[in-house]
């Protein structure tokens, strides 16, 4: 009878899905921060068992990954691009896209991020998706150059808001320069 209790238990359906553990997740590292996210605190925060969070995510590394894949998914679809998109079209949205993501959010998926990073095939991964951009960009066209720097601005005042330089709300601002250096490269090009 034991048996079969315990089978019955195996095949019983999860009573929280996967992508209500990562909602759950991700207010963890939005209210407490990267380093509070641990799969007991995902259990608690479920109120599910230690095993139940595992069905769905083997371990942390699992659950950072699909955090991550979600972020970035959700990102992408904020780029609202597709493969026939100017270059100048795909860095305007790129500059919509950072304008609309939440900053608490980013400086907390830093710490995600550098755990994230450290496994070699998700560097990869991370890496294949910067050289996408930089494909979709172009080569030595005039407008290309002046989106790649456009570009590069923009994920250097990223890599800045993490550390926390928007504390007083002078990101939107530096996207507007951004925005105008990017406009008189582009005017300078057609003249």
């Amino acid at each position: 009878m034991k048996i079969l209790c315990d089978r019955m238990e195996m095949g019983r359906k999860p009573t929280i899905t996967r992508q209500q553990l990562l909602d759950l997740a991700e207010e963890i590292v939005r209210t407490e921060g990267a380093k509070a996210l641990t799969i007991d605190a995902l259990a608690r925060a479920g109120g599910i068992s230690k095993g139940g969070v595992q069905y769905s995510f083997a371990s942390k590394d699992d659950l950072v990954r699909a955090l991550i894949e979600r972020w970035t998914s959700q990102f992408d679809a904020m780029l609202d691009t597709d493969a026939t998109s100017s270059t100048t079209d795909l860095i305007r949205s790129y500059i919509r896209a950072m304008r609309a993501s939440q900053p608490a959010m980013n400086a907390k998926m830093a710490g995600l991020m550098s755990t994230y990073l450290q496994d070699p095939d998700n560097m990869r991964e991370t890496r294949q998706w910067y050289l996408g951009i930089f494909e979709r960009i172009g080569a030595a066209s005039a407008d290309a150059q002046a989106a790649r720097v456009a570009f590069l601005a923009v994920e250097g005042l990223f890599l800045l808001r993490i550390v926390g330089i928007d504390e007083d709300g002078t990101w939107a601002g530096f996207l507007d320069d951004i925005e105008a250096v990017l406009d008189r490269l582009l005017d300078l090009t057609a003249g």
